[in-house]
This record gives structure tokens, sequence and C-alpha cells, in this order.
């Protein structure tokens, strides 16, 4: 009897006991491997309550690190300004009929001085004149209202936008994503660009000249612009192609007419002194922002001809990828995914707020799982390609310069898993000559 009590009593000989065993005892390394495995841990009911709490504590670091660049922590060397002022002040000049000067630096931080106080720091303004339109418009508001409506309304339109993506998803998961704070703290415009390509791709299969529209006004930030011809063509989206033409030299003849040729002919002039704020290895402190793979090599190995060279191979490597996904009738959460985390890892100059595109990818990949369901790894995969951002910015140069591409390029390999997936389910579907 005792015997046979022991065997009972054994979990290698009772599967029943084993099976009771196994629930009471904490998850094992198999047990966590294959909960992550299976996204468990992100389940939809549970993500929510996550990014309620990374929103706290993002904002209480946004409160403070903000609070700290305007000296109200410590007394400050000298004052501090964000590259809204970069805007602003190229919309001032703009508005008092001088916007050839927004491209001469002396001039241009003269007036970034003026409207904010003097002793800040210089912000460069590359953009061309196209952008111009807008900043002038944002000068005629004061600085401070300008910079709060102009943040405010970009936001508001990048969360409509993502909703209509993912719709249903918490308005906190949105409001969570790193570069969004980055963005706004910078005082830079990738809400705008974030917004304009949401959109973009949400209508490109349905209403392609509204998506070609939208494209083409992402003329204001070409070098973002260098994979959308690419998956148009690949795809065979002609009217969206052929809108976003129109709509991108529409935008830089009324620029001529309104600001003159003189002001593109600075434009290119100090376009094509970029290099001196760019491309030098003992500035990768500065550089380590940047999201690709030049950036990338700069913070490892500070060698800017092996940065470059690099760049080269990855860029053409995401145009294939993004070549290949567009030209199959794939299904379009992952061909928009591709094609938008691939941008700030393809385009030659891009720094970590612009991120907000692989935001974007991340939510198309999201919808693509609730509609077909998530591959393993998929839903952990997304979530730290998520989280990765926090590592953007104020931290150890190597680390900034590594975590934002690896984002984007984890983004793009899942994005890539599935498509194969997708491929090997229902074979080749080429679009018809």
């Amino acid at each position: 009897e005792d015997a046979s009590t022991a065997l009972r009593s054994s979990p290698g000989l009772n599967p029943r006991r084993a099976d009771l065993n196994r629930s009471a005892r904490p998850l094992h390394v198999t047990g966590w491997a294959r909960a992550f495995r299976r996204g468990d841990f992100w389940a939809r009911d549970r993500v929510g309550g996550y990014a309620a709490v990374l929103l706290t504590f993002e904002l209480a670091v946004f409160v403070y690190c903000t609070a700290g660049a305007h000296g109200f922590i410590t007394p400050l060397d000298r004052p501090n300004a964000s590259d809204f002022v970069s805007f602003y002040a190229a919309g001032s000049l703009a508005d008092d009929g001088s916007p050839a000067l927004v491209y001469d630096q002396a001039a241009h931080w003269t007036r970034e001085q003026q409207v904010t106080e003097a002793g800040i720091p210089y912000n460069f303004f590359y953009y061309p004149p196209v952008f111009l339109f807008l900043c002038a418009a944002l000068a005629r508001l004061p600085y401070l209202v300008a910079f709060c409506i102009f943040q405010a309304s970009c936001l508001l339109a990048c969360l409509v936008a993502a909703r209509r993506i993912v719709p249903g998803v918490p308005l906190a998961t949105l409001l969570a994503f790193p570069a969004i704070f980055w963005t706004i703290g910078t005082g830079q415009n990738a809400l705008l660009t974030a917004a304009l390509l949401a959109v973009a791709t949400l209508a490109v299969d349905t209403r392609p000249a509204l998506a070609g529209i939208l494209m083409g006004v992402l003329c204001y930030k070409p070098h973002l612009g260098l994979l959308l011809p690419v998956a148009l063509v690949a795809g065979r989206h002609w009217r969206a192609f052929w809108a976003a033409s129109l709509s991108a030299l529409s935008l830089v003849a009324a620029s001529v007419v309104t600001f003159g040729w003189t002001t593109w002919r600075a434009f290119l002039t100090a376009a094509s002194q970029t290099g001196s704020v760019y491309g030098v290895a003992d500035t990768k402190v500065d550089l380590a922002g940047l999201t690709n793979a030049y950036g990338a090599a700069l913070s490892l190995w500070g060698n800017p001809a092996l940065a470059i060279q690099l760049q080269i191979v990855v860029t053409l490597c995401i145009m294939g990828a993004v070549a290949w996904v567009w030209a199959g009738q794939h299904r379009l959460a992952l061909r928009a995914a591709v094609l938008l985390a691939g941008i700030p890892v393809a385009a030659p100059i891009v720094l970590f707020y612009d991120l907000m595109s692989t935001g974007l990818a991340i939510a198309w990949l999201v919808r693509d799982g609730h509609e077909h369901g998530f591959p393993p790894w998929q839903k952990t995969g997304l979530t730290i390609a998520f989280l990765l951002p926090l590592l953007s910015g104020n931290l150890d140069a190597t680390v900034q310069g590594v975590a934002s591409p690896l984002a984007a390029f984890l983004v793009i390999a899942l994005a890539l898993r599935a498509t194969v997936q997708d491929y090997q389910v229902y074979g080749v579907r080429w679009l018809p000559e």
C-alpha cells in the first residue's frame, strides 16, 4: 500500500498529478519562453494598462526634462530653445519679405534670438522653400501660441489617423509611443509627417488620388520620400504616382512664384553644405540620434566612409524589399508596414523623432495580427520595437545610435516574415499586366 501510494503521488508516474503540479508551480524557463513566443503577456486586455503606466512615466520624465531645459530646476549657462524656433524664425523672415535670408545662417540665427531670447544655440533650417508656406502662417501668431497650435493639431491628426489603422486601440497606447514625446520636446514636425503618411497608406488602394496628393505634400522633407515612388511604381499605383508628382511639382512652382527663384538658389547652396553638419565623425554625440545605418556606423566606429558605404547597401536592400512586397498583391497592412518602417532607415539623414513612421508600421502589423492572427514572437517583437525609441536622445551615444535603427529594422523583419508567410500560403500573386 505504501508503494502504491508513493507511485500515485509521483508526478512522473501520475499524469494528472503532474498537470496539477505544473499549474501550481511558477512558470519555468520553457514556460516563460512559450509565453513570450505566443505573446501571452501582451494580451489585448492588458496592453491598455501597461500603456497607461508607461504613459505616466513618460509624462513625468517629459515634464522634468522640459523644466530642466528652461532652467526651472537648475540655472542654465545659456538659454535654450527647441527646433521649432527654426521654423518660426524662417516664417518671420518670409513674412518680412526676405525669404532668401532663411538660408543665411547669420541672419536666421539673429531672427531666432529676436523671437525668443538672445544667446540661444543656433537651430539649422535645411527645408526646401515649400515648407515656408506653413512657417510663414505660424509666424503670424505669438511664438508660444504657434508652437502649441502646431503640435496639438498635428498630434490630433496623427491620433485620428492611427485610430483608423487600428480601430478601438486605447488612446493611452497610442500616446505612449516614445517618439511622440521626442517630437514635441524637440519642437519638430514628425507628427505632421506621420499624419500624412498614415492617411496616404490608408487611402492608397481605395482613394489613390488623395494618397498621391498627400505623398506629394511630403516634398517639404524630400529625403523621406525616397521609398514612395518605389512602392507606387512597383505596385502599379499609377494614379497615386501621378497625383504625387503633380502635387509636389505644384508646391514647388507655387513656392517659386511666392518666394522667388533666389530663395530656391539659396536653399540649394545651403543644402550642398550639409556635409559639414551631418558628416563629421568627431560630432558623433550630435549624430547619435540618426535612425539609419549611417548613424549607427558613425556611433560604433566613427568612420564616415564606411558609414556611407553601409548606408548605400542598406538603402538598396530596403528599396528591393519594398519593391518586392508592393509588386505582389499582399495585404495592405503588410505593404504599409514595410514601407513605413523602411523610411527612417533608408533615408540618408533622419533623426530619432522621425521614428513616428515606425510607430505607424507597428500599428499596421497589430491590425494585421488582429485580422489574420499573430505569428510566433510577433507580439513580443512589436513590443520591443515600440519601447526601443525610449533609448533615443540624452543617453550614451552608442546606445542611441544603435537603438533607433534597431527599432525600424526589427519591424521590417517582422513585416517581411509575415509577407513571406502570406506568399507561402497564397502563392505568387503579381499584379495583372
